[in-house]
């Protein structure tokens, strides 16, 4: 019985065209590249080497808010760019400008330069946030071997998270040998991700698979080639998305839920990671190791969120672990050293199992035919958007030394909201919202489906890779894939 279930599972899935030769170098130099340009070693040290800098927390957090709404406008040009160059030079123009971007802190260890730093920063991940993805797709579909995408996909990201959990735990120890090795290391890094990136080949259009080469350009890379139009946001494309948010009540309710998630996770683990150690008497030696172990507790669970089960629907695992993240927080000012070590895994573990549910919420509630990449881009511009207000009301908060009525005000927040949210789904207005389109629109029913059982093949392959099919669509916004402040965010 059991030779003839593994004869059927084996029958119904076909084996994956082998790997060419071009398709192997293109998966590891994508895997070079995606570890080093987004090693970023001074994660877990930036706001003690600004404060060490003479920055007040109003400074630094009014830069971290600088940062997010530069990051919502560089997102628009930079995709309009990588469809006119492709994706492989826009990979090495981020690497470069990244490079840069990390050594301005070197020789300018001052406001101007924590702004001028960080603006980099938001440039160079606006250029390679998509395309890195779409490169990879389009490179094994122009070899045959797109079967092999999601796995490369996925083991990219996991190398990236492991090379974080191996080397943060060395910032502090380096740091006391030379003040600014954070910084220099990751530059090294990011010109690591050059090398890698100026070492991609040139893809070939493949004929049939929707390439816009012609014949007598066979063999030479598209302006767009890699591209696609995961990234592209045309007029045209943004009008038809603020349409659909308009007329689908369902997307806009799982969208505003969204936020609460984003905003939370970002805020705890990249702006107030560090005040919240400093503030319970944990060392800046020893903030590496603990950024490692939150990462080890978010890649777990954002790789098996089928671990929940299936008693509750989708939309309400996304609230209750936006409470738990809520709970994390005031709890944080109740505890020790070591509870509050252990909360921030806690924390980690919940946003890790929360992001790709409400991913699949998203893609799942998108209507058929929609501008997806831009509906996509269209909630991460809003969640960013949130964050840059957050930030500011953080360094206001910790400029007066209120620290923890920050994180009870934040759970306070998050579990009003949720609150509203939970009144409006309860009150049955969605399901009397009509499916103008017969297939366009998606309403509770259709879009809240359960989450499926845990099965031998089970995964998340859109926490790696964003709506399937669809490379780079959005950006899965993973805090540990993202970059600065969303590295790790």
């Amino acid at each position: 019985m059991s030779a003839r279930l593994q004869r059927s599972r084996s029958a119904a899935r076909p084996a994956a065209t082998p790997l060419t030769g071009a398709a192997r170098r293109i998966i590891r130099l994508n895997y070079g590249f995606q570890l080093l340009f987004n090693l970023l070693w001074w994660m877990p040290v930036f706001y003690a080497y600004q404060k060490d800098a003479g920055l007040s927390d109003g400074q630094i957090f009014g830069i971290q808010s600088i940062y997010y709404v530069a990051f919502c406008l560089f997102e628009i040009p930079t995709g309009l760019i990588a469809d006119r160059v492709g994706a492989r030079n826009c990979l090495r123009a981020g690497a470069v400008v990244m490079t840069a971007a990390n050594l301005t802190p070197v020789f300018s260890a001052s406001y101007t330069g924590f702004l001028v730093h960080f603006l980099a920063i938001a440039a160079g991940r606006s250029l390679t946030s998509g395309a890195a993805s779409a490169y990879l797709y389009d490179g094994l579909r122009a070899e045959r071997c797109d079967k092999h995408y999601l796995k490369a996909e996925g083991t990219a990201r996991a190398l990236g998270l492991a090379a974080k959990v191996l080397c943060w735990p060395l910032v502090g120890p380096l740091m006391a040998l030379a003040h600014p090795a954070p910084y220099v290391l990751s530059a090294v890094s990011a010109a690591g991700s050059l090398a890698c990136a100026l070492a991609l080949p040139r893809l070939a259009v493949p004929g049939g698979a929707g390439g816009t080469a012609s014949s007598g350009r066979t063999g030479k890379e598209s302006p767009a080639a890699g591209d696609g139009r995961g990234r592209g946001i045309s007029l045209g494309d943004a009008k038809a998305a603020l349409r659909c948010i308009a007329s689908s009540p369902w997307l806009a309710l799982v969208m505003v839920q969204g936020v609460a998630v984003f905003t939370l996770s970002r805020i705890c683990q990249v702006n107030l990671f560090q005040p919240i150690l400093l503030d319970h008497g944990i060392g800046e030696s020893s903030h590496g190791g603990v950024l490692a172990a939150m990462t080890v507790a978010e890649a777990v669970g954002s790789a098996r969120p089928q671990w929940l089960g299936s008693r509750l629907r989708p939309v309400a695992w996304v609230s209750v672990l936006s409470l738990v993240l809520a709970g994390t927080l005031a709890g944080i000012t109740l505890g020790g050293p070591w509870t509050v070590v252990a909360l921030l895994c806690l924390f980690a573990a919940a946003t890790g199992f929360a992001y790709p549910i409400q991913r699949k919420l998203v893609n799942d509630a998108v209507p058929a035919h929609a501008p997806r990449a831009t509906l996509l881009s269209a909630e991460s511009i809003v969640d960013r958007a949130v964050c840059a207000l957050a930030a500011v009301a953080v360094g206001a908060y910790l400029s007066a030394g209120r620290l923890d009525a920050l994180l009870w005000h934040s759970a306070l927040a998050t579990a009003v909201l949720l609150g509203a949210f939970q009144l409006v789904l309860r009150s049955g207005v969605l399901r009397r919202v009509p499916d103008g389109t017969g297939n366009g629109n998606a309403t509770e029913e259709t879009a809240d489906r359960p989450l499926p059982g845990a099965t031998a093949d089970s995964g998340a392959p859109s926490a790696a890779s964003g709506a399937p099919g669809r490379p780079g669509a959005g950006g899965a916004e993973h805090p540990a894939a993202d970059a600065p402040p969303e590295a790790g965010a």
